[in-house]
């Protein structure tokens, strides 16, 4: 009789494409979590509750509620949507465990709305109408890229928020500072490089681990073992055998923590 457990992963493409599917041309070339889970867990069925995530600083925002001046418009926001952007489900669901990603507050630029102050992110600009790319630029302001200091209390937040309602393990993605091209051998004039931002996220999120007991799964070491230079497409998006070798080492976390004794058996099975 099978069991179930249920992963929710607030994150963007490296968790959707390894947890969920990876597919490229419209070609499926990873199916997700369940792929690992079968091998090593046959009777266990893993079921993922997948979110889009825009940054710490809206997540904690939100309210559930989405905003007036979003909702009287008709947006294409991609894989934005506002129900994502605003949603306060990682704080009300519950699961079996909770991934996320420092991906958010390490590459994006949100924009700040100038009179309710609530932060934005708009997906698929160029398919708007000439109106809506107006209203845009008039009632909006940037909101610049989020410093670690910042995003490192914000995560601790965000897990403190989690474990008021859940003893669930909290699993957290850092990233590969590896971006093709040349290697940079002075950085002098060049400010905060990429490579260098992501760096400083994966330092600030060890110590993270260090002072909440959440675990890493280190994207930044499986790559560096398996060869970054072949499973890097650029700077955010991994090949598919990178999307497989992530979620064997999310697997192996959770066996390491327990959760595969704790999946249940689904009520419809016992009927």
């Amino acid at each position: 009789m099978k069991k179930r457990l249920t992963i929710f992963a607030k994150g963007n493409v490296d968790l959707h494409d390894s947890l969920h599917s990876c597919v490229i041309a419209g070609e499926l070339r990873w199916n997700g979590i369940n792929e690992v889970v079968r091998r090593s867990h046959p009777g266990t069925l893993a079921r993922l509750k997948h979110e889009t995530w825009t940054r710490s600083d809206a997540l904690l925002q939100a309210d559930g509620v989405v905003p007036p001046e979003l909702a009287e418009r008709s947006l294409s926001l991609g894989s934005y949507p506002l129900a994502s952007q605003f949603s306060t489900a990682l704080f009300n669901t519950d699961a079996d465990v909770f991934v996320l990603s420092i991906m958010p507050d390490a590459a994006t630029c949100l924009l700040k709305h100038r009179r309710s102050g609530f932060l934005f992110y708009p997906g698929e600009t160029a398919g708007w109408n000439a109106e809506d790319r107006n209203w845009l630029k008039t009632d909006f302001e940037s909101s610049p890229l989020m410093d670690v200091t910042s995003s490192l209390a914000n995560l601790e937040r965000i897990v403190d928020r989690i474990r008021s309602r859940s003893d669930a393990p909290i699993l957290v993605y850092n990233l590969s500072p590896i971006v093709p091209g040349p290697i940079v051998h002075t950085l002098q004039g060049l400010g905060e490089t990429f490579a260098t931002r992501i760096r400083r996220f994966n330092l600030a999120l060890a110590d993270l681990s260090e002072t909440t007991g959440i675990s890493i799964i280190d994207v930044d070491e499986i790559l560096a073992r398996a060869g970054a230079d072949r499973l890097k497409v650029d700077a955010m998006h991994l090949a598919p055998e990178a999307y497989r070798l992530i979620a064997e080492e999310v697997l192996r976390v959770m066996e390491d923590l327990g959760v595969f004794e704790f999946a249940h058996t689904p009520d419809y099975a016992l009927a």
